[in-house]
C-alpha cells in the first residue's frame, strides 16, 4: 500500500453526461465526504450514550432477491469482542427505528420499530453463559434478549409484525459459542412478509479513523490501518418485497432512528442517520445534538453547511490542494434531493436520506467507488456494505466531478473479514476468542 494514499491519477468516468453534468455523488458527499466514520461518536450527548447511536445505514436491492429489499441499521460503535462479563446489547429503555418514505415528500410512510427486552436467568453468577449455547433458546444463555417488532403504514396504521423474537447474543468465545454461523441462522426470522434480524455483527465500514489529527497526520503519515478492523456493531436488517415499496419503478428514502425513554414514559430521539458522514464533519459542534433530534423534512435549516462545507478548506489549508470555489451549488441537488435520472423521486420535497432507486441498473461492473467508479448500483444510490464511502466522498468533494479529477483515499478499500452472500449480510462478528 502507498504511503501516500492522496494520489492523483486521470480516470475516465463511466457516467452519462446528464449524471455527470448534475454532479451525481458530489451532493452525496456533503452528506458522506466531510467526514470518518459514518456516525461512529459523531455529537456530544449520543457518545454518552452509545447502544443508542446510529453508526451506519445501509440500503440495496438484494443480490441473491432482486424481488426484495434489504435495509441495515448499525448501533453502538467499537464493541470490543471480549467486551465482557457486561457484554454488548440493544436497549430496553430505547425504540430503534428504520424509516422509509414512499413518494419524496421527505416524511416517513412506512416505519418498523424494534423494541427489546433483556431476561437474566440466573443474577447469581457473573456468567453471560454457563456453557456452550448452541441455539438461541438455550438454557445456558444466561442474558437472553427478544423483541418485538411493530409496522406503522401512512393510511393503514399500525400491526405487530412479530413477538418475542430472540437476538443474536455476543460472540463471547469458541468455548461459550461453538458454531456460531448457526446461531446467526437462527436469528433471521420471516413473520407476515417481513424478513427481520438483531443481533450482534461485524462492523462493516472500513476506514482509517486518523482523519481527525489534522487528515492523515498533516504529512500524510497516518494512514492505511483500518481503525474498525476487529470491532463489532448491534445490528438490525429488514428485508422486504420490492412490490410493498411502490414496485420496482420506485425510489424510497431511508434512514434510521432511535428515541429513548424518559422519566414520564414518553420517547424522545436522540440519534438519526441517512446519508453517511453528515453529522461528523458537514454538522458543526454547535448543532450536531440539533441535527440528531431532527427530522429530515426540516433539513434546509442546514442548508448554510451544505453550501460551504468544511472539509475542502481544509484540505487546501493542509495539503495545499486546489478546491471547488464557493458557494457549492453542485452539491444541493443529491444532498437534499437525489440525482435526477438516478434517483430523485418525482415531485420531490428537498430531505437528507439515503435515497435508493428500486429498479437495479442493468450491465454495471461492480466497484467500490460506485457511480465515480462508474457502477450506477453503487452509492449514492442506496449503499451497499462495500462501498467505499470515505474515498468517494473525499474525491467528490475535492471536485472529482466538476473538472478537478484526483485519486485521494485513506489506503483502506475493503472490509477486514468477507460478508455474507445471505440475508443479514453483514460478516458474523469477531469472536471473543481472537486477539485484536
Amino acid at each position: 500500500m502507498s504511503p501516500t494514499p492522496l494520489r492523483r491519477r486521470r480516470r475516465l468516468l463511466a457516467l452519462s453526461g446528464a449524471l455527470a453534468a448534475s454532479s451525481l455523488v458530489v451532493g452525496a458527499a456533503v452528506g458522506l465526504g466531510s467526514s470518518t466514520a459514518s456516525s461512529h461518536r459523531e455529537a456530544p450527548l449520543i457518545s454518552g450514550t452509545p447502544k443508542l447511536d446510529n453508526t451506519d445505514v445501509y440500503a440495496f436491492v438484494s443480490p441473491d432477491k432482486p424481488d426484495t429489499a434489504t435495509i441495515v441499521a448499525n448501533f453502538n460503535p467499537f464493541e470490543d469482542p471480549a467486551g465482557g462479563p457486561n457484554f454488548y446489547s440493544f436497549d430496553p429503555k430505547a425504540k430503534y427505528y428504520v424509516n422509509i418514505d414512499l413518494n419524496g415528500d421527505s416524511n416517513a410512510d412506512l416505519v418498523y420499530s424494534w423494541r427489546f427486552k433483556t431476561t437474566v436467568r440466573n443474577p447469581g453468577t457473573f456468567l453471560y453463559n454457563t456453557g456452550p449455547v448452541t441455539r438461541l433458546g438455550d438454557a445456558d444463555l444466561n442474558v437472553v434478549q427478544n423483541y418485538d417488532l411493530v409496522e406503522w403504514k401512512r393510511g393503514v396504521g399500525t400491526r405487530v409484525v412479530a413477538k418475542g423474537l430472540y437476538t443474536a447474543p455476543a460472540n463471547v468465545g469458541t468455548a461459550s459459542m461453538p458454531d456460531y454461523a448457526s446461531l446467526r441462522t437462527q436469528a433471521a426470522y420471516t413473520r407476515n412478509g417481513v424478513t427481520t434480524f438483531a443481533g450482534q455483527a461485524d462492523d462493516p465500514f472500513a476506514l482509517d479513523l486518523r482523519v481527525f489529527n489534522l487528515l492523515y497526520g498533516g504529512n500524510l503519515s497516518e494512514v492505511g490501518n483500518d481503525s474498525l478492523k476487529g470491532y463489532n456493531v448491534q445490528s438490525i436488517a429488514l428485508q422486504l418485497p420490492v412490490s410493498q415499496l411502490g414496485g420496482k419503478k420506485n425510489i424510497i428514502g431511508i434512514w434510521s432512528s432511535t428515541k429513548k425513554a424518559t422519566a414520564t414514559g414518553t420517547y424522545v430521539q436522540v440519534s438519526r442517520l441517512g446519508m453517511p458522514l453528515v453529522n461528523e464533519v458537514v454538522i458543526p459542534l454547535k448543532d450536531k445534538d440539533r441535527f440528531n433530534a431532527s427530522k429530515p423534512s426540516s433539513d434546509v435549516q442546514f442548508l448554510p453547511y451544505v453550501v460551504k462545507p468544511e472539509l475542502p478548506k481544509l484540505l487546501n489549508a493542509v495539503y495545499g490542494l486546489p478546491v471547488p470555489k464557493e458557494p457549492r451549488n453542485d452539491l444541493v441537488q443529491v444532498f437534499l434531493t437525489g440525482v435526477p435520472g438516478l434517483n430523485q423521486p418525482k415531485n420531490v420535497k428537498a430531505a437528507e436520506m439515503l435515497r435508493l432507486n428500486l429498479t437495479p441498473f442493468t450491465g454495471q461492473t461492480f466497484s467500490r467507488l460506485g457511480v465515480i467508479g462508474g457502477d450506477l448500483n453503487g452509492f449514492p444510490n442506496g449503499r451497499r456494505l462495500a462501498d467505499d464511502v470515505l474515498d468517494i466522498g473525499l474525491q467528490v468533494v475535492a471536485g472529482e466531478l466538476v473538472g478537478m479529477p484526483n485519486d485521494l483515499g485513506d489506503g483502506v478499500d475493503a472490509n477486514d473479514v468477507a460478508f455474507t452472500s445471505t440475508f443479514p449480510y453483514v460478516a458474523l462478528p469477531h469472536s471473543g476468542s481472537t486477539v485484536r
